[in-house]
């Protein structure tokens, strides 16, 4: 089997991919003045080994999605077996194929309540932007046309599609995006239950979900969406309360509740779905990443029983909507052989045990350095911030670039993890793959231990 790097240097390839390769959500000029960070070689469980040989702890599961591990070998040849068998199959016009079909029944099994039916995507954006045609899709069905509004939460992420780039909750993304899609509304205060119950007297009260529906008028709220626990924008999870808050806030004014689990899915949280956490049913659930442990792309929309009857019921003509790869066969039998793999090795239970883990070892960094503050972590998911004063919330000033540096210290140690920087913050997030053991986890601790000592000094004396 030939090489990806046969006849061609390190060096080489370096040089190939500063010039033709335009790298997603990265610094274009720093790309071009200094290539790419890592090229990444080969992975196996937990570890991922780049091009000069050098070995790094996958401590973001790559994207917060490698839920199984690198290397996966069982995962490859279900993946060649369907290709031999049927490599694709459309989806369209009512055509249907056994992996497909087996996918979406498993998947009614392990969702919450009457979330049994699925449409199948490519990833999380694609999973978000159909959700949010889905849910306005039924209103004007039922002759509520007015209902086109949807409400998300600041820092939420959901995607980086038109659609889902104007859900998301984050300014940075926000403004790539020359024009964003109407009717898109961001609650600015966050995990406030008392406010989402109708406590009116907090001086926050119109940046939460129910002021802006209060302001906005129930009768244009299409969906609210948000997710269990928040990732990309900082790894926050909602005290106990928020969630079944906003699903009561929306069984009062009728409107439909999304639940974006991209990330929080497929035993990342230590339960099966970040929601379960909380025993909170949604209308509707959006899925990727765990679904395959990227081994190959997909993603789902799934919907309560029930919305999908009414849906039935309100039209008898086409559902305009659907992807070349939805339902895609290989993707389709990948994942069906993944979630063997989560319940076969109870890996959601090990990710909820290693929960113990990592708080122990944040609280030894806590203890410290003076520093390190608002350390957390539900099942393999986890954060802790950096602040010049935690005692006061001072925060350091962003031309030290603390998380970054951080970051970067860990790297040389082999750790890879990941910085959020949003509105000044300085929060390291991590999300490893739920194979992990407690004797890797401690490994990463004493990697963090190593790399905040290695900082120490030139941040406190700033």
């Amino acid at each position: 089997m030939s090489n990806i790097t046969e006849n061609v240097s390190t060096e080489q390839l370096k040089e190939l991919d500063r010039k033709h390769f335009l790298h997603p959500t990265t610094a274009i000029k720093q790309h071009q003045e200094n290539g790419p960070t890592l090229i990444i070689e080969e992975g196996e469980g937990i570890y991922l080994t780049d091009i000069n040989g050098n070995k790094y702890i996958d401590g973001m599961s790559s994207l917060w999605n490698v839920n199984v591990g690198h290397g996966r070998e069982e995962l490859a040849e279900v993946a060649k077996e369907q290709m031999k068998k049927l490599a694709f199959s459309s989806c369209f016009q009512g055509m249907s194929h056994e992996p497909v079909i087996r996918l979406a029944k498993k998947l009614s099994t392990l969702t919450p309540g009457d979330l049994n039916v699925s449409f199948f995507t490519s990833g999380g954006s694609e999973s978000n932007d159909t959700a949010f045609k889905l849910v306005r899709h039924y209103w004007k069905l039922k002759g509520e046309t007015k209902r086109t509004k949807i409400i998300a939460l600041k820092r939420g992420y959901h995607g980086i599609t038109v659609g889902a780039t104007s859900a998301t909750g984050i300014e940075q993304f926000q403004n790539m995006a020359t024009a964003q899609a109407p009717d898109f509304i961001h609650a600015t205060t966050r995990f406030k239950t008392d406010c989402e119950l109708g406590d009116r007297t907090d001086s926050d009260f119109a940046g939460s979900v129910r002021g802006v529906i209060e302001s906005e008028g129930a009768d244009t709220v299409a969906a609210v969406i948000l997710e269990p626990i928040q990732g990309a924008g900082g790894m926050f999870i909602p005290p106990d309360g928020y969630l079944q808050a906003i699903r009561d806030l929306c069984d009062e004014y009728g409107i439909l509740m999304i639940t974006d689990e991209v990330i929080c899915g497929f035993g990342r949280t230590g339960k099966m779905f970040g929601v379960d956490n909380w025993n909170v049913v949604p209308d509707v659930m959006t899925v990727a990443k765990g679904i395959t442990s990227a081994y190959s792309q997909l993603g789902a929309v799934i919907i309560r029983e029930t919305l999908r009857d009414e849906l039935s019921e309100l039209s008898d003509g086409m559902f305009f909507h659907g992807f070349t790869y939805s339902g895609h066969p290989v993707a389709c039998a990948v994942a069906l052989k993944n979630i063997e793999i989560i319940e076969r090795e109870d890996l959601v239970s090990n990710a909820k045990q290693m929960e113990a883990v990592l708080k122990k070892g944040f609280e030894y960094l806590e203890e410290k350095y003076p520093f390190v503050t608002k350390t957390r972590a539900i099942g393999l998911l986890a954060a802790f911030e950096l602040y010049k004063d935690r005692e006061n919330e001072i925060p350091f000033d962003p031309s030290l670039a603390v998380a970054p540096k951080l970051v970067q210290e860990c790297l040389k140690r082999g750790l890879v993890v990941r910085p959020v920087i949003f509105e000044g913050s300085n929060t390291i997030v991590m999300a490893p793959p739920l194979t992990t053991t407690k004797e890797q986890v401690e490994e990463m601790i004493q990697i963090f231990d190593d790399s905040l000592s290695a900082i120490e000094k030139s941040i406190c004396e700033k």
